[in-house]
């Protein structure tokens, strides 16, 4: 591959169709035109794992470190996805989102939290009191709560969809049901990555990009990278409210982060379909895509119960796991978690909702790693870790591994860096 430019022998591929692999595809074929770029899905359509598994929310930079790789790119990737969904009629909404202290304790951390959201540069966020609260949602209770207006829902499935229609138009390629079994790198002068799946692709490119979620450590074992940070995959499983009690919610109710805990906890999200959705919960799934639960996948719970990362983090945060396994064995407890901001929800009329599972990174030492992980090589670039806000940030992420992959390469972009949505 030159330096000079690129030609239409110019081959790239990626990994993973969830938003962000997507997002990414779509991306080179803005930044590099006449590449061949080749999008590689295992399932036989896009978003079917996180994206399509998430609760929807929009998030725009509350809680994140300021000046982190996750601070930068969620409220670089607001900006960028509520253009993208406005310009083709995508359901968004600025339905603003409340996180509501009941303590004193849980008060002076909200004050911490509504200066780390000011210097994220998040628009319109304020505390405010009960009576406030009271205005905005009116069924709420609490003593205090960080307003932040412009926190947004939307589908993130129709999202993905129309990024792989523009990536088809464009010329890209997506190969659905073709899960990667075989990267290796190419010696001599060209160089390149030679991938391989189970559907018979046995092919050389030029550049590869992996986004693979759930398994990107596999993928990026398979390549030879490092094995760490490794993917542990926790479940969140979710409840609607009933039709009638869906007015009790009118936008996002969340409960300030607690330190002790390494997950946020049970909170209350409105959808774009109308429904709202109490959850998650958060414990260790059996199988990284056990959706419906069900029996264990061996490979997946051998990966995660051998690995000693995993029991690590498990001695470190033991009231943890007692919390969020009542929550995973009782309903009641479940469901007391959000009519504790709510109190009129009726916990007996609420149906079994959806479940997600989180691909999370974790360290050796057993530490949850929190912001985004890129690594790789000249001609192969994973995105290793990409949590929350890592939907919200997608068109970012995209701008941001596309500009890492290019300069690691030493292929020169031919158009504007920023996508023109």
């Amino acid at each position: 591959m030159s330096a000079a430019g690129v030609g239409s022998a110019t081959r790239v591929a990626v990994i993973g169709g969830g938003v962000i692999g997507t997002a990414v595809a779509r991306e080179l074929t803005r930044r590099v035109p006449g590449a061949a770029v080749t999008l590689v899905e295992k399932e036989d359509r896009l978003a079917a794992h996180q994206t399509g598994h998430n609760s929807g929310v929009v998030h725009a930079g509350l809680y994140y470190e300021p000046g982190s790789l996750k601070a930068r790119l969620c409220r670089r990737g607001v900006g960028l996805l509520q253009d993208f969904a406005q310009q083709h009629g995508i359901a968004y909404e600025e339905c603003g989102k409340v996180v509501v202290a009941r303590t004193d304790q849980e008060s002076a951390r909200l004050d911490a939290l509504h200066e780390r959201a000011v210097a994220n540069g998040v628009p319109g966020v304020r505390i405010i009191g009960p009576a406030q609260l009271r205005e905005i949602e009116p069924w709420a209770v609490g003593r205090r709560a960080l307003h932040s207006p412009h926190t947004a829902i939307v589908d993130y499935p129709a999202v993905t969809a129309v990024l792989g229609a523009e990536l088809a138009a464009a010329g890209g390629t997506l190969l659905l049901g073709q899960q990667v079994t075989g990267l290796s790198t190419l010696s001599g002068r060209s160089g390149g990555v030679r991938l391989r799946t189970d559907a018979g692709l046995d092919e050389p490119f030029d550049l590869v990009i992996a986004c693979a979620g759930l398994q990107s450590d596999r993928v990026a074992r398979l390549a030879g990278d490092a094995p760490g940070p490794r993917i542990v995959p926790f479940f969140g499983d979710y409840a609607l409210v009933a039709a009638d009690q869906r007015d009790l919610v009118r936008g996002l109710i969340y409960p300030v982060p607690d330190p002790r805990y390494p997950f946020l906890g049970v909170h209350l999200t409105r959808r774009v379909d109308g429904e709202v959705m109490v959850g998650p919960n958060a414990f260790l799934s059996l199988g990284r895509e056990s959706y419906q639960g069900g029996r264990p996948v061996g490979r997946d719970l051998r990966d995660a119960v051998g690995f000693g990362g995993f029991w690590r983090f498990a001695a470190g945060n033991v009231p943890a796991a007692v919390r969020e396994a009542g929550t995973a064995v009782s309903r009641r407890r479940f469901v007391a978690g959000a009519r504790a901001y709510v109190p009129a929800l009726d916990a007996a009329r609420m149906r079994p909702g959806p479940r997600g599972i989180r691909a999370q990174a974790m360290d050796d030492r057993g530490r949850l790693v929190d912001d985004f992980v890129i690594t790789g090589s000249e001609r192969m670039v994973h995105v290793r870790n990409a949590p929350s806000p890592g939907a919200t940030s997608a068109l970012a992420i995209a701008e941001h591994v596309v500009s890492e992959a290019l300069q690691r390469s030493g292929l020169r972009p031919t158009t504007d860096e920023r996508p023109h949505l």
